[in-house]
């Protein structure tokens, strides 16, 4: 297993996708106000970033849109609002659930502003996620999968899944964190198998990491070591529960002089500033320690977060009779 590159090279493989609207809106719902999307939006322009998610494609007859904001759903008018007419390099992608999207919601690549459809689907869904990938290929769009929680998949099913997707037109396959339990050596041994996949057959690989065991940055910099190109981070780490790589830790690893992390501070110091004062609520936290040690999902730490539930030790010996 060879490293890719060195700390003063520049690879002009690695992308950045910013993916706090998506990941950060499973913070408040996606009840983001206009200034902080459009000046989100803008910082990814000025910082070179080279994929904004603006959040998910969600079935509205799964979900009420008055318990929602807008980017659950991103309606093409709203993200055209946004993005005006996008006389930039910047590209636009949105998340399509296996099982939680209706595809008649998606128009031709010819007639919307998105660039790229992110299909997120486990590992038991790989058919239904590779019939949204080639619908959403033969519409014109980028696509990726992103294959949650491969931490709790057997290595022969991830093999199978791969092969799978390697035998598609999907653009970018992904590794997941879903639950923040990979350490940097299991990450690489994955960035491994799924790199060689796609050289094989002619993909790149992403990766989307979360924050539980605080090693998000470091296991997305191993990965990019072992030729990982697609980085996914959010603003200040906002994303769900324990949040995920953060952009501005990525800008200052990163030597391609074309990201420029001064817009993204100010970013932060600004509008994620704002945001908190409202009362989202993200990142480390001990109970989120404990889910991700124990390789299980973070709604239980969440609970205990909302609940001010300071109780450690009996979180952590509940969670492990659970298991």
């Amino acid at each position: 297993m060879e490293k890719q590159g060195n700390l003063m090279e520049v690879r002009p493989d690695i992308k950045i996708v910013d993916a706090t609207l998506r990941d950060g809106g499973l913070v408040n719902n996606f009840f983001f106000d206009d200034e902080f999307v459009k000046n989100l939006y803008e910082t990814n322009v000025k910082a070179g970033i080279d994929y904004m998610e603006f959040g998910y494609k969600a079935s509205k007859e799964m979900f009420n849109v008055e318990e929602f904001g807008p980017w659950k759903f991103c309606d093409e008018e709203a993200i055209r609002k946004v993005v005006g007419n996008k006389d930039n390099d910047l590209k636009i992608a949105v998340m399509a659930d296996v099982g939680r999207t209706d595809m008649d919601d998606f128009l031709p690549k010819s007639e919307s502003v998105i660039d790229m459809i992110r299909v997120a689907t486990y590992i038991h869904q790989i058919p239904a996620a590779i019939e949204m990938i080639e619908y959403f290929h033969d519409l014109g769009y980028e696509t990726s999968c992103n294959i949650m929680a491969v931490s709790t998949a057997r290595e022969s099913e991830i093999d199978l899944a791969l092969e799978l997707l390697g035998r598609t037109n999907v653009d970018v396959i992904y590794l997941v964190d879903s639950y923040g339990s990979l350490y940097p050596e299991q990450i690489r041994e994955f960035a491994y198998k799924y790199c060689a996949i796609a050289k094989k057959y002619g993909k790149s690989v992403g990766i989307h990491a979360h924050n539980n065991q605080q090693l998000a940055f470091a296991n997305t910099i191993e990965a990019c070591a072992y030729g990982v190109s697609y980085l996914d981070g959010t603003m200040s780490g906002m994303g769900r529960g324990a949040g995920n790589c953060t952009i501005e830790m990525l800008m200052g690893f990163l030597k391609n002089p074309k990201f420029k992390i001064v817009p993204v501070l100010k970013f932060v110091q600004n509008d994620i500033k704002r945001v908190k004062e409202q009362g989202a609520v993200w990142g480390y936290d001990v109970p989120y320690l404990c889910t991700g040690i124990l390789n299980c999902h973070p709604r239980s730490a969440i609970a205990a977060i909302k609940a001010n539930d300071t109780d450690y030790s009996n979180f952590y010996i509940g969670l492990w009779d659970k298991e």
